[in-house]
């Protein structure tokens, strides 16, 4: 819907006059999330030639032309006491952006709420270069800032000499410091316990590098916690029970590979009784009733109060029609009387009777019944209430063969508080997928600016290393089941960016336990830990 508007402006027509299709997007991670200028190009181009164009931006280009994680520079200062309560927290970052635009990543978005501590100052700068404009990768704000603050937090109890893991379970607040809101929902301290259970913590040798395999390899274990915003955005569901015993449901969303076809199906399911395979979903299309924009974790908690209401909306429909319809056994019932489950409508609690919708409709010669609802939006909301967000903890298992200098990220285990999960198999891909991706920002991925033009080097997937197979470590992930029914009916939250949240830190930690070399700048090189003695106490 954004794309149209914007669309629209460009082009000086109507927004009606403009359709944006996409049916299937995979891999979305903020890059696509705003519409860039060769989608202006190449509409005006076929307007201009009188024919369809086909604009196809290459991989080089897309370093430019779409988006970045733009470079940042952070600076963490923490004070406590000596039983590792916090005193003070100042966290200060400044990012590159474009000559044109203010683009902010935001890296204390979280540092506020995430431990409870009376003192805290945030500042951030911009600094312009003759670089391209960033954009929300994904991730923004949390996850790098999450990299710094939870470096420091490990630091802090290398410093204290206190167990990592006990550190953050000491300040736990008990409400949203930055906002003086309760939280709607957080058991960070349940994931630190729980991942800490499953990963093994209680054997760790907090001592640098005294901690081997069967192979006889150094093993580094690290712990980070992480969080993510919680919200939703407006969004417009309609649903329509058909005479063929079939549903369709369509919103102007988009699946950016993240199953929203398929949770968008469970949530009518779930309200309707239908099996999935007779439910039809029609998104990627801004001629469908306005859906939620695929950013920020939100996509889904948006959609499951219109898609809810909706399908309510329909099922009202088709009970009122059964009290109405001659040759039906309910006509002339309230519909106060009536349920519709799995399909079929009856007199509440009774079996014996029941009709499939589908001949109620065929009775009353009507193709189709439908409902429309509407989900409002929370997002920058000045009325709210609560303090939404979710909370993990990541804990990361490096070994690290000082006589090859090679080091692997060989186990991750991930716990994560993100509500209920509308789709288990589909959410824990998201957290799979984003803890490879951490391995790539902790350990492979970076941007090199040639300093005479400002235009990226490696702008190739041969020369910008990216996670493979053989970087992948093994990944447990556990969600906690705490629905919450504040955000909206089905206590669903986000689970695409959390993920990411914290591995970075996890890795860099457990790399520090298992070399005593802290590495602050990412990615992690193999020359960073290839030094002397002398220079290792000076880092």
């Amino acid at each position: 819907m954004n794309h149209r508007d914007v669309m629209a402006a460009m082009l000086g027509v109507p927004p009606e006059n403009v359709q944006v299709i996409t049916r299937f997007l995979g891999s979305g991670f903020g890059g696509k999330l705003w519409p860039w200028p060769h989608a202006m190009l190449a509409a005006a181009s076929a307007r201009n030639l009188n024919r369809p164009v086909k604009l196809v931006v290459s991989r080089s280009m897309m370093f430019q032309s779409v988006g970045h994680r733009p470079t940042i520079d952070q600076r963490v200062q923490l004070a406590a006491d000596k039983s590792g309560k916090l005193l003070a927290i100042q966290h200060d970052y400044v990012n590159h952006t474009s000559m044109l635009d203010d683009y902010d990543e935001g890296c204390a978005e979280s540092t506020g709420f995430m431990y409870s501590c009376p003192n805290v100052l945030a500042t951030s700068g911009l600094v312009r270069r003759n670089v391209g404009t960033p954009t929300s990768m994904r991730g923004p704000g949390a996850v790098p800032g999450l990299y710094a603050l939870e470096s420091a937090m490990d630091e802090l109890a290398i410093k204290l000499d206190i167990d990592p893991v006990q550190l953050r379970l000491l300040n736990e607040p008990e409400k949203d410091e930055s906002t003086g809101q309760p939280f709607s929902s957080r058991h960070l301290k349940e994931c630190l316990t729980v991942g800490a259970e499953k990963f093994g913590w209680a054997k760790r040798n907090p001592a640098v590098g005294l901690m081997k395999d069967a192979e006889g390899r150094t093993l580094g274990w690290g712990v980070a916690a992480c969080t993510w915003i919680a919200t939703r955005t407006e969004a417009e569901v309609n649903v329509e029970l058909r005479q063929d015993g079939a549903a369709r449901v369509a919103c102007g969303t988009q699946d950016i590979g993240t199953g929203t076809y398929t949770a968008v199906a469970q949530m009518v399911s779930h309200e309707t009784g239908l099996p999935l395979q007779r439910i039809d979903v029609v998104i990627g299309d801004s001629a469908l009733p306005p859906g939620p924009i695929s950013g920020g974790s939100w996509a889904t908690a948006s959609v499951v109060p219109a898609a809810l209401q909706a399908a309510q909306q329909a099922r009202k429909q088709l009970l009122s029609l059964a009290t109405k319809t001659d040759g039906c056994p309910f006509k002339g019932k309230n519909a106060d009387e009536l349920e519709f489950v799995d399909g079929v409508v009856r007199i509440k609690g009774q079996a014996s009777g029941a009709l499939p919708f589908a001949e109620i409709l065929k009775a009353a010669n009507v193709r189709s019944v439908s409902g429309t609802g509407k989900s409002v939006g929370l997002f920058g909301d000045p009325n709210q209430k609560l303090s939404f967000h979710s909370f993990g903890a990541q804990f990361a298992e490096v070994t690290w063969q000082p006589e090859t200098a090679r080091l692997h990220v060989s186990r991750v285990v991930t716990v994560i508080d993100a509500g209920r999960m509308i789709n288990p198999r589909a959410a824990r891909n998201q957290i799979e997928g984003a803890v490879v991706m951490g391995v790539g920002m902790a350990m492979l991925e970076a941007t090199e600016y040639d300093h005479r033009s400002g235009a990226p080097i490696n702008a190739s997937l041969a020369d910008y290393i990216v996670a493979v197979n053989a970087d992948c470590p093994a990944i447990d992930v556990t969600f906690l089941d705490y629905p919450d029914f504040n955000l909206n009916p089905l206590g669903a939250r986000g689970v695409g960016e959390i993920g990411l949240a914290g591995i970075a830190a996890a890795i860099a930690n457990a790399v520090h336990h298992a070399t005593g070399i802290r590495v602050r700048n990412l990615p992690i090189r193999i020359e960073d830990l290839l030094v002397s003695p002398r220079e290792k106490k000076l880092v």
